[in-house]
């Protein structure tokens, strides 16, 4: 699985949509300060369906839209897209060019599509658990994931260890499958309640 295609829409400073091509032997991107290189990453990120603001460097989620210069009026969508090559069938589907789209209005409104098509972000969440591409996966690494690493905190090492090895989904899985029974078992009780009432009526 490789990536192969980013666009960028109204989001942060890129007012134009703008399409960066990664192909084979591309390893970074540079450029002079001030010129978007945090952005991109902050666009990799949000499209993945990161929801905490302070770790795409700002105080709302409606500061990712474009804001407008003395020149250009303000937006009012930010649109980022992520086209992966799934030419090895590392993800559960059977298209081989996967495209996930994360568009978010002024109104509050937002909204995820996998390959053109409206989902939730948990479907996008599923497809890629595992695979080690996720808002806050080693897929993306910033100065101060590394120090949680070093130093262990919240058992941050585990979690990457378990990530890479692919059994994170089987633990998420675990947790909802034990959610559901617990739910289950408080229906089972208020049944058992409602026919103890029937019965001494």
């Amino acid at each position: 699985m490789q990536l192969s295609k980013l666009e960028i829409r109204g989001f942060k400073s890129f007012g134009d949509k703008v399409m960066i091509h990664f192909d084979k032997g591309i390893t970074g991107i540079v450029g002079p300060n001030g010129c978007g290189k945090s952005n991109v990453v902050d666009a990799i990120r949000w499209v993945l369906g990161e929801q905490k603001t302070r770790m795409l460097r700002s105080d709302k989620m409606e500061n990712v839209i474009f804001n407008g210069t003395k020149n250009r009026k303000q937006l009012n969508m930010a649109e980022v897209s992520l086209t992966f090559e799934n030419t090895k069938n590392l993800l559960p589907t059977e298209y081989t060019h996967v495209t996930i789209t994360r568009r978010y209005y002024r109104s509050g409104e937002s909204e995820y599509l996998l390959n053109d098509i409206t989902c939730r972000l948990k479907d996008i969440t599923n497809l890629f658990m595992d695979t080690g591409i996720n808002s806050n996966s080693y897929a993306i690494i910033e100065l101060k994931m590394i120090d949680e690493l070093l130093n262990d905190k919240n058992n941050s090492r585990r979690e990457l260890f378990e990530e890479a090895a692919g059994i994170s989904k089987f633990k998420t899985r675990k947790k909802e499958t034990l959610k559901k029974l617990g739910d289950t078992d408080v229906d089972l009780d208020r049944v058992e309640d409602l026919l103890f009432e029937i019965e001494k009526t």
